[in-house]
């Protein structure tokens, strides 16, 4: 009796084990699913690589932390090509096919802007990455921008630092030329920097478009110079930048202010490959580690990111995109925890009425999703030497010329003359 006994227990615990090792598994919790479309190659590239990683380090953080209201957090994103045609088909697969919790854009007004329709079409909260007044034909409410072109009118934003160092100087400069290539980005700078100069007064001479494809400026520089204007505006994006400073050089642009709306002179690798050539331009930034920027946070995450950058190929210094790659994730995760939620309207409901702290300061968003104050820098390249990064981790050649709570030094002008 008793062996039968055993031999009969010994067959149950042998059926219960076989039945527990064909039972699937335990399911794991799914992760939230940030899903976005990036620019990871062609001319955006340098920038959208950048801020990716700092995307990423963000993920990696919280994630160690338990990732949000209890599930982890993955990001899920596809290469733009820093092309706008792509982006309607990347949203629409992140929410069809991979199911994304939450979308938030890709870097820049020309990727955000195509974005935004399907947003709107499927009532989603949008985070926008540096996308310049892109939400002013849409008017979409849970449309909300990370970028420091903010108030009541963020195309001047973009540009009022520019004109507000050109009023400041003696003698005043008296005409303009406004160039920008045919497309949302440009387009909304150009409009912004149209408006200060008639307010301000500014004879504008020459304003033109050009085709995004254009590959030599050097005809676009010569027809410029034939107006002699007292300034230059230009509203471009890395490539067309780089191109125009070279024709400027070649050219031997005469002006008195050169820059002003130039995407890509951010970049640590177009610093670097300009050099010499960048001395004298005045151009907008929006963060560098100084004054009240260079707060412990600000500084760790810089120390995270450069550790990483080599590796990851991108931006080695990351002073540009990546602390507003890292705070718009910010600005997400408050607003989950807020809500305790994952639906689109609290989110959206909460975005509107609260104060984030973030790695670039507090943000808080007004009407059409921007910031309510803006914080856009102007800087004018100094003493730049050639081939030398080191010179730009401690951004002395980089002179904070606007606004005056932030100003570090005085103006060499006039352009052509800080050139020879």
């Amino acid at each position: 009796m008793l062996k039968t006994a055993r031999r009969a227990l010994l067959t149950a615990a042998v059926s219960v084990a076989a039945m527990a090792a064909l039972a699937p598994p335990a399911q794991a919790v799914d992760p939230i699913k940030i899903g976005f479309g990036m620019a990871l190659t062609g001319g955006l590239a340098p920038n959208g690589k950048a801020a990716l990683l700092a995307m990423q380090i963000w993920e990696e953080q919280i994630n160690a932390k338990g990732g949000l209201l209890g599930r982890p957090v993955k990001l899920i994103y596809y290469d733009d090509q820093s092309n706008p045609s792509t982006v309607p088909g990347i949203y629409t697969k992140l929410l069809d096919i991979d199911k994304a919790d939450i979308i938030v854009s890709g870097y820049a007004t020309n990727m955000v802007a195509p974005a935004i329709p399907i947003a709107m079409q499927r009532n989603m909260t949008f985070l926008a990455l540096l996308g310049l007044a892109a939400n002013s034909e849409f008017h979409y409410p849970n449309y909300f921008a990370i970028a420091p072109t903010g108030g009541p009118k963020p195309k001047q934003a973009f540009s009022r630092g520019f004109f507000e160092v050109a009023k400041q100087q003696n003698p005043k400069p008296q005409t303009l030329a406004i160039i920008g290539a045919d497309a949302e980005f440009a387009r909304n700078a150009v409009e912004g920097a149209r408006e200060l100069a008639k307010e301000a007064g500014f004879k504008i001479v020459y304003d033109k478009s050009y085709p995004p494809s254009t590959a030599d400026f050097t005809p676009i520089v010569r027809a410029i110079q034939a107006t002699n204007p007292d300034m230059v505006f230009v509203a471009s994006y890395p490539p067309d930048s780089v191109g125009m400073i070279r024709a400027a050089n070649e050219v031997g642009l005469k002006t008195k202010l050169f820059g002003g709306g130039m995407v890509g002179l951010q970049s640590t690798a177009i610093k670097q490959q300009l050099g010499p050539l960048l001395n004298g331009i005045v151009v907008y930034d929006f963060w560098l580690p100084i004054g009240p920027y260079a707060t412990p946070e600000a500084l760790e995450f810089l120390k995270t990111y450069q550790a990483k950058a080599p590796a990851a190929g991108v931006d080695l210094l990351g002073f540009y995109l990546p602390p507003f790659g890292y705070a718009y994730m910010q600005v997400l995760q408050q607003a989950i925890e807020g809500t305790k939620s994952l639906d689109q309207q609290k989110l959206a409901d909460y975005l509107r009425s609260n104060t984030f702290k973030t790695l670039v300061g507090p943000i808080k968003f007004g009407p059409d999703g921007e910031w309510t104050e803006e914080r856009v820098m102007e800087v004018q390249f100094q003493n730049v030497k050639p081939n030398d990064v080191e010179q730009f981790k401690d951004p002395k050649v980089e002179v904070v010329l606007y606004p005056p709570s932030l100003k570090n030094g005085d103006i060499m002008y006039p352009y052509s003359e800080v050139k020879k």
